[in-house]
């Protein structure tokens, strides 16, 4: 079995030219201070320059100002330059409204792309192993990621801060057992981060819970399994990259002819190069309903055209409208139709039987309980609803987001109510608790509707 120094003396000419100037991210830990170590025993034979930069996050005190004291020891004895700057990732994720570890990581590839864009260097090498792979795995599938995601990070790629500047990560072959025994054989200096063993973070919670309870009950040799799945997940997720790639480029057929995996592919790709996150879900509206758009943030939308063009513009705020239709059920059936929507209705007699299974775009009511008048409008601010098996009424905009329904459609939704105001009907939605089929029912309202 290869040591480590052998590995990375192995992977590191790869990524890393003879001759190059390179950062190498330390943050005091020993996966960090081992690369450093090892990075600079392998650069006299690759006559590499090497500059040391470390980003003290200050969320630790005196602990991170410890940190940051031992990587500029470490880097002084060595004899290489050294960048460190200080933050506040605290309030940095308060006023961001995000994640401290969110924070912590935007900052930190900001200072590093940062620090080596203004020194005149191309690369920035990075501590990442294989037990970080193993969790960035589960972390991403419990998130719900793609075959994209689930390939993890790769040895060479684009820092998220800066396309123009390259991540390197010589260590991803190493495991964190082998780190360890590398820093006590060689007296390698490093200090722990007591925030490891905080399991309010997932990703310790994985380390710490998951993985011992996976490899002690279910596979002892999980962590291998997981990395073979990546293995075998990375050319396939290159693969539908580049056929998008290349149906980007020619646009040869149509869209609509491409594999879903493709599709997918070809509106996440330009999803990014617009600078938007590719949400599964919202790659999935847009694929399955061209020119329908979804919102991305205060002010924006985006949709796809049916030619697979993705789209972003000013998003216009959604009116409430205050169109309203009066509908008599004096006679037993009939229909009518609003906009592009059709409705019908019938009114049965008799003792009500047990409730039919529910079909799409039938709903039936307590004829009794409705009346003989019926308000058919959209949706107005204000609007509250006692939906089916709930003891009280709630706000219609609650029940919408609760629902998932995107905001760029709630004003298009057709609520049915009473002369006197009651809600009994939203289109698409549960019914109301107030006016459902009862054993004392004795007359029933059939309510179809369907959009034309």
């Amino acid at each position: 079995m290869s040591t480590l120094f052998e590995k990375v003396s192995l992977a590191a000419p790869k990524l890393l030219e003879p001759g190059s100037r390179f950062l190498v991210a330390v943050s005091g830990g020993v996966d960090s201070m081992v690369l450093l170590e090892v990075l600079h025993r392998l650069s006299p034979d690759h006559r590499w320059e090497i500059t040391v930069a470390h980003l003290n996050h200050g969320l630790r005190g005196r602990s991170s100002d410890a940190d940051q004291r031992l990587v500029e020891s470490v880097a002084r004895g060595l004899e290489l330059p050294v960048i460190a700057e200080r933050a506040d990732v605290r309030a940095m994720a308060k006023s961001g409204k995000q994640s401290i570890e969110m924070a912590a990581r935007q900052v930190r590839h900001a200072f590093l792309a940062a620090a080596a864009k203004e020194n005149g260097i191309g690369t920035i090498v990075t501590a990442h192993h294989a037990d970080d792979q193993v969790e960035l795995f589960f972390l991403r599938l419990l998130r719900g990621a793609g075959t994209d995601g689930l390939s993890c990070m790769e040895p060479l790629s684009t820092s998220p801060s800066d396309p123009d500047v390259k991540i390197a990560r010589p260590l991803l072959s190493a495991t964190r057992s082998e780190i360890e025994e590398y820093a006590r054989a060689n007296g390698v200096r490093w200090r722990k981060d007591a925030s490891n063993e905080n399991l309010d973070h997932l990703r310790n919670r994985v380390r710490r819970k998951l993985l011992p309870l996976l490899e002690r009950q279910f596979q002892p040799a999980i962590r291998n399994v997981i990395l073979r799945t990546i293995e075998l997940l990375e050319p396939e997720a290159d693969f539908s990259a580049a056929v998008a790639l290349q149906w980007l480029r020619n646009r040869d057929h149509p869209f609509d002819r491409l594999h879903k995996a493709v599709q997918r592919r070809v509106l996440q790709i330009q999803l990014i190069q617009q600078g938007l996150a590719p949400d599964f879900d919202m790659i999935e509206r847009m694929r399955e309903h061209p020119d329908k758009p979804c919102s991305v943030g205060p002010g924006r939308s985006v949709h796809r055209t049916r030619q697979g063009e993705v789209i972003v513009g000013a998003k216009s705020t959604p009116a409430f409208s205050g169109d309203a239709v009066e509908i008599v059920l004096a006679k037993s059936q009939g229909s009518m139709t609003i906009g592009n929507l059709e409705i019908s209705w019938h009114i049965r007699s008799g003792r009500a039987s047990s409730p039919a299974r529910r079909r799409s775009g039938v709903e039936s009511f307590d004829a009794d309980a409705v009346g003989d008048q019926v308000v058919l409008r959209h949706w107005q601010r204000g609007d509250r609803f006692q939906p089916i098996g709930m003891a009280t009424a709630v706000k219609m905009q609650d029940l919408f987001t609760n629902a998932k329904v995107p905001r760029t459609e709630r004003h298009q939704k057709l609520i049915a109510a009473t002369p006197r105001g009651e809600i009994f009907w939203v289109e698409g939605l549960r019914i109301s608790e107030r006016h459902k089929i009862r054993p004392q029912t004795r007359r029933m309202l059939e309510w179809r509707w369907r959009r034309l």
